[in-house]
């Protein structure tokens, strides 16, 4: 994964359905595809607030590697894959996800 800062993105301002259900895909994959299903291990809700992400609810929290908290998924403007966690501090950082990183 590669930091980035956020003035370097440009978020969509909406998602298809078929985007919706790529990026829950990807994150099916990318967890190693749990048998449990995505919808059970991480539930993603579609919201406009801002920009167009796949947002965990507010009482999900799901770590990652590193002892971050996941927030969101989204796709930009030029169809990079971008990730919102929270750090240790609660400091949102974005993430880029790249093929190499599947």
């Amino acid at each position: 994964m590669t930091e980035v800062t956020i003035d370097k993105l440009a978020f969509k301002k909406s998602l298809s359905i078929i985007e919706q259900m790529k990026l829950k895909d990807f994150m099916f994959k990318w967890l190693g595809r749990p048998e449990e299903g995505i919808d059970n291990i991480l539930p993603l809700e579609y919201t406009q607030t801002v920009f167009a992400k796949m947002e965990t609810p507010s009482d999900t929290n799901f770590m990652t590697e590193g002892n971050e908290t996941l927030r969101y998924v989204t796709i930009t403007e030029d169809n990079q894959i971008v990730i919102g966690v929270l750090d240790a501090n609660d400091e949102l950082k974005f993430r880029i996800l790249y093929l190499k990183d599947q």
